[in-house]
C-alpha cells in the first residue's frame, strides 16, 4: 500500500488510527514540535498521554526534533513523568524531515510537523495544507528508518557544523 494522504487526512490516519496501534516501537522526526492535541472522546488530549500510554505499554518510542519545544510542549511534558526514562530524544537542527514508523511495518513522509496545525488536527480555517506518503511497502519502510537510523546513531555528527547548536534532548531537563 503506498497512499497520498492531505491535511487532516495526515491527523485521521497517522495520529488517530496508526501510532495508537504501535506495540514494539514509534519513531517520530519533526523539525516543530509544538503542543498537539488530539481527539479523546469528546475532548481534546496531549499527543504527549498517548505517547504516556504507549510507554506503559513497553513501546520503545524515539523522537528526533530541530529546535527546543514551547512552553505548552513543555508542561504537558511535566505532567507525564513516564515519559522521562520511556521517551529517548534527539536535538539536532538540521532536521526538517518529517517522518513516523510504527513497528517497521507503516510508514508515513511528509510535510507535516507534529503540531496542531501540521497535522491537520485544527480546524479547516486554521489548519496547514500538508501532504505526504503512508507506506506499508516494506522496502519503502526499510528507506524511511535507515534515514532515521544513520541520524540517531550520530552518523552525521563528526562533520556536522551545526553541533554547537544541539541542545539538551527532553529527557535531561532539569
Amino acid at each position: 500500500m503506498l497512499e497520498f494522504l492531505t491535511d487532516s487526512e495526515i491527523y485521521r490516519r497517522v495520529v488517530l488510527e496508526e501510532i495508537p496501534m504501535a506495540e514494539k516501537f514509534l519513531w517520530l522526526a519533526t523539525s516543530e514540535l509544538k503542543d498537539l492535541y488530539i481527539a479523546d472522546g469528546r475532548t481534546m488530549s496531549p499527543f504527549l498521554k498517548l505517547l504516556s500510554e504507549l510507554a506503559d505499554r513497553g513501546v520503545a518510542l524515539r523522537l528526533i526534533h530541530a529546535a527546543e519545544p514551547g512552553p505548552a510542549f513543555r508542561n504537558d511534558y511535566e505532567r507525564y513523568p513516564n515519559l522521562r526514562a520511556g521517551l529517548e530524544t534527539m536535538l539536532c537542527p538540521r532536521v526538517h524531515f518529517k517522518t513516523v514508523v510504527v513497528d517497521g511495518r507503516f510508514a508515513y513522509s511528509g510535510s507535516a510537523n507534529l503540531t496542531g496545525a501540521g497535522l491537520g488536527a485544527k480546524s479547516d480555517q486554521r489548519r496547514n495544507f500538508e501532504s505526504g506518503f503512508v507506506t506499508d511497502e516494506p522496502n519503502l519502510v526499510r528507506q524511511i528508518m535507515d534515514q532515521f537510523d544513520r541520524l540517531w546513531m550520530g552518523q552525521y555528527c563528526p562533520r556536522c557544523q551545526r553541533k554547537q547548536h544541539c541542545s539538551q534532548p527532553l529527557d535531561r531537563w532539569p
